[in-house]
């Protein structure tokens, strides 16, 4: 049944398209009209058609037409016999260095290679510091929006939840002096580094600036501290400044984030100790 309906199906196929490529005649041929061509139906052990009645319902594909997508192009099999076209040397030639092995990256046959002709510039500092940059205008205007409170300690946390800076901060932030006109009231503020013009605001206005030092690690705990809690792990001890940097920063950064700042106390001079001291002590008689 199946074989019957393929022929008919192929023959009514041929027809259409000769009679398509036929070129037109001066007296038309009577045709009959068309009707459908009805296939047999064959029914299954449910009942269910296997062929529809009608050429327009009837499907070209069939199943044992279907196939894996198979790529055109298949991996060259290098060392697989004659046949293949690339066995024995594999398409390496006779002997030779390219022929047995490889060498290392840059080698370019016992001349200098390029790596060494060109001349070197420039040097990367390992100690160098990137801090992000924090004007007072911005921290002036989130104080007046309400967003910062003024009699608290700002930290670089405030900072950082309230928008006066990035979320990208890499070994601190730097206090600029941009916008220094707008700060009226006194605010004290811990940060990784300063300006001499933020400075002198600040401390013009009644404030104090404290420049704290934390490492990588605890930059993380001041500005992430649920990311420690997340992990079951307590918050690092504050990380004490390399030599390089202890001229730099006027104390070691405080964990979890502060919120009351820390008084500076002016010390003597050696000199005057030395003469306070001095007349302390009792004068020694011959």
């Amino acid at each position: 049944m199946i074989t019957r309906s393929r022929r008919l199906l192929s023959s009514l196929l041929s027809s259409t398209s000769l009679l398509a490529n036929a070129k037109p005649t001066s007296t038309p041929i009577p045709f009959p009209p068309f009707q459908s061509l009805q296939l047999p139906s064959f029914h299954g052990a449910n009942g269910a058609s296997g062929f529809p009645g009608s050429l327009r319902n009837y499907s070209l594909l069939s199943l044992n037409d279907l196939r894996d997508n198979i790529p055109r192009k298949q991996k060259t099999r290098k060392g697989r016999g004659i046949g293949s076209g690339k066995g024995k040397t594999a398409g390496r030639g006779h002997k030779g260095q390219k022929a047995r092995g490889t060498h290392k990256f840059g080698f370019e046959g016992g001349q200098t290679p390029m790596r060494r002709r060109l001349p070197k510039r420039g040097f990367k500092n390992p100690f160098s510091l990137t801090f992000q940059p924090c004007g007072l205008g911005k921290i002036a205007r989130l104080i007046n929006a309400g967003k910062i409170d003024s009699h608290e300690l700002i930290t670089m946390k405030t900072l950082k939840d309230t928008g006066a800076i990035g979320k990208q901060i890499e070994d601190g932030v730097r206090l600029m002096g941009r916008g220094c006109e707008h700060i009226v009231w006194p605010i004290h503020i811990e940060v990784s580094s300063v300006t001499v013009r933020a400075k002198a605001a600040v401390e013009a206005a009644g404030g104090s600036v404290r420049r704290v030092h934390y490492n990588k690690l605890g930059l993380r705990a001041l500005l992430k501290p649920e990311w420690f809690e997340k992990k079951g792990r307590l918050l690092p001890r504050p990380a004490r400044p390399p030599p390089k940097l202890k001229h730099k920063v006027d104390s070691i950064g405080r964990l979890p984030a502060p919120t009351k700042p820390i008084p500076f106390y002016v010390e003597a001079n050696e000199g005057d100790e030395k003469v306070a001291g001095a007349e302390e002590s009792p004068q020694l008689t011959a």
